[in-house]
């Protein structure tokens, strides 16, 4: 006799179970599915105890007439597919017929349909893959499946289930997608009879998620929408402030289907290009629609992977409206967490006190708080006459030398207008012309003196940061309309500067903001290596393992791209030749080391342009001022106009924020000033 036999069904059925039926958030997937196929508008989930208890599924689709309930337990039952050309062109989410079969053969399964609002339906008990009973019953139209005790004859299974709430977390996870995935239709899910998901089935994706994510991160969601000849893309992506420490809350769906796919992923977050933190993910939804002859769903046995026949065109369509979409915000994240209202709302009455003041009774320091508040008031009225008169930094009679001065560093000359009088820094150790003047003690003179050698030296430190800063290129691209216009107000602990204008308080982290404008300029140097690269009169030698030097001198030209010019100088020895002039000072030995490090970890092709963005960035870190470095009024002013004219001044290179705000309501707000 021969040695292979054919399985009975039942067996088979349990094997194939194992394939489509892991745990209870598969069953789960597989009768909503069926819902959503059935054209359902209200899907109700219910399951107890994690669902290893109950799992029943009611919908108000279209439901099966008594022949159809039976037949739809057989394996490869299908009402989806007739024909192997059929398998190209699937437009819903079941098709495979493995569902109903595979479930029943592992639980107990009572099945209750109608296809009409007759009132009458069928009942059908299936326990363990053999049927127990079918009967009319009285069932509105739509299909109700139970599905109880699951792995009940199969205790090798149900030993390696999870705890309830591990079990309950992948059932409510899958619920999320497939809320987010067909917002016109109303789903609850309840466990131990608590309602933990229910959306009203509008159709309104961003009400969907604001109910699975909260109301604060909606607010923070942006619209996306783009199409190509052969995809259209819909639905929402966060602001970079708003993100997560893992991939779960990127929510992919085509054709009504949620799919899990890396490369999709992957064109998302290159559309965030150095917005967001290292390990820190955005917040999206995306819906793509697409004719099915150019995807595969049939490639995995739970349907959550997918293939593209032209996945290049669509990873650049994603990256492509991304980009768009961020570029044309304004991603400074607020301060304040207070919710923005109307303006009209209760201000606190202002009382102007008057007090009459004896000449002959007034002091030194009366004197100076009369004048500071006159300052003061002068400064206010300034503020609120206009923006324009605000926005005068310096004295016109400084502009000649600063002029001057701009053109020695290599700083583009720019107008500028004279600052009012209500906008003068007061000096300590400016006299006022008006006063008479004053005998000082021995204290006060040495007191002035040290103020004076702090000036100084504070100004030695402004001409030596000043040259840090890059150079403005002359076809450098106008300021972003949505970048705010800023006036400094000063610096905090050496690291952070204080500006403002109309719309609140600003704070700028000066490193962040330095690496950003040496960023761009480093990146677009790196794309001009001809023009750049000099020879060196003493090269340096790099010693590297042999298995590191084969690798290095397949990579050569990778370098050579990039302005560095290596050659073997024997064994394992390389001499850099040549490297760009304008690598930061002192740093180029280092910047050298790094590149290779980097093109010696890839294992892949090495991208250029990806290769140019590293080596930015390298430079771009070690150019820029550090944290607890003071500097004065003029490098702040230089500091915030480069990053204004940079094509993204919102982020640093690895995605820190650049500026936080504090608007004026927040502020109002928090000293009680507004009720």
């Amino acid at each position: 006799m021969g040695k292979i036999n054919i399985l009975d069904e039942h067996i088979a059925n349990q094997i194939a179970a194992g394939e489509v039926v892991e745990r209870p958030s598969s069953v789960v997937k597989e009768l909503v599915e069926n819902a959503v196929d059935a054209g359902s508008t209200r899907i109700d989930v219910t399951i107890e105890e994690g669902g290893l208890a109950l799992i029943r599924v009611a919908d108000n689709g279209s439901g099966m007439d008594p022949d159809d309930c039976e037949t739809a337990f057989f394996r490869h039952a299908t009402s989806k597919i007739a024909s192997a050309h059929d398998l190209f062109a699937i437009r819903t989410l079941g098709f495979r017929g493995e569902a109903l079969p595979s479930i029943a053969a592992v639980a107990k399964v009572e099945c209750l349909t109608s296809p009409d609002t007759s009132g009458l339906g069928t009942k059908f008990v299936i326990e363990g893959g053999s049927v127990k009973a079918k009967a009319d019953a009285a069932v509105p139209r739509g299909t109700d499946i139970a599905v109880r005790e699951l792995f009940y004859n199969t205790p090798a299974r149900l030993k390696y289930m999870k705890t309830i709430q591990t079990e309950l977390g992948h059932v409510t996870d899958y619920m999320y997608r497939l809320a987010l995935s067909h917002p016109g239709i109303a789903f609850t899910l309840k466990h131990n009879g608590n309602t933990l998901i229910q959306t009203l089935g509008s159709g309104d994706l961003l009400q969907v998620i604001a109910g699975v994510y909260g109301t604060a991160a909606a607010r923070s969601m942006l619209p996306i929408r783009g199409e190509s000849l052969d995809y259209r893309l819909s639905g929402y992506i966060g602001k970079p402030e708003l993100t997560r420490a893992n991939r779960n809350g990127i929510s992919t769906v085509i054709n009504g289907r949620y799919i899990r796919n890396f490369t999709v992923v992957n064109a998302l977050l290159q559309g965030y290009h150095t917005l967001l933190p290292i390990n820190r993910f955005p917040l999206a939804v995306l819906h793509l629609e697409m004719d099915p002859t150019l995807l595969d769903v049939n490639v995995h046995p739970a349907k959550l992977e997918v293939r593209f026949s032209k996945e290049p065109e669509l990873m650049q369509l994603i990256e492509r409206e991304v980009r768009s979409v961020l570029g044309a915000q304004r991603l400074i994240p607020s301060a304040g967490q207070t919710e923005r209202r109307p303006r009209e709302a209760v201000v606190q009455e202002q009382l102007e006190l008057y007090r009459p003041q004896d000449p002959q009774a007034a002091s030194p320091a009366g004197e100076a708080a009369a004048g500071r508040e006159a300052l003061y008031g002068e400064a206010r009225s300034a503020y609120a006459a206009g923006d324009a008169a605000a926005t005068s930094r310096r004295e016109s009679s400084a502009e000649q030398p600063q002029a001057g001065a701009d053109a020695q560093r290599g700083l583009p000359a720019s107008p500028r207008q004279p600052q009012p009088e209500a906008w003068r820094e007061p000096s300590p150790w400016r006299e006022s012309a008006s006063s008479p003047p004053q005998r000082q003690s021995p204290q006060e003179s040495a007191q002035r003196r040290q103020d004076e050698r702090t000036l100084r030296e504070t100004a030695a430190a402004s001409e030596a940061l000043l040259r840090t800063l890059a150079p403005l290129p002359a076809d450098a691209p106008p300021a972003l309309p949505a970048f705010p216009k800023l006036h400094p107000i000063g610096q905090m602990h050496g690291t952070y500067i204080v500006a403002q204008n109309v719309e609140g308080l600003f704070l700028i982290d000066q490193h962040a903001a330095h690496e950003r404008i040496n960023y761009e300029h480093y990146f677009d140097m790196f794309g001009k290596p001809a023009q750049a690269s000099q020879e060196l009169l003493v090269p340096l030698t790099l010693e590297y393992t042999s298995i590191e030097a084969v690798k290095l001198a397949e990579k050569l030209p990778q370098l050579e791209q990039a302005g560095v010019f290596l050659e073997p100088f024997g064994g394992s020895s390389f001499l850099v030749r040549a490297y760009p002039h304008w690598l930061p000072k002192g740093e180029e030995q280092a910047l050298v080391e790094e590149m290779i490090e980097w093109l010696l970890s890839e294992k892949k092709q090495v991208d250029i342009a990806k290769l140019r963005e590293k080596a930015a960035i390298m430079c771009s870190c070690k150019a820029s001022i550090k944290a607890n470095q003071k500097i004065g009024t003029l490098e702040i002013e230089t500091l915030l106009d480069r990053l204004a004219a940079c094509r993204n001044p919102y982020t640093c290179p690895h995605g820190r924020p650049i500026v936080v705000s504090f608007s004026t309501y927040e502020l109002e707000k928090m000293f009680k000033r507004v009720m």
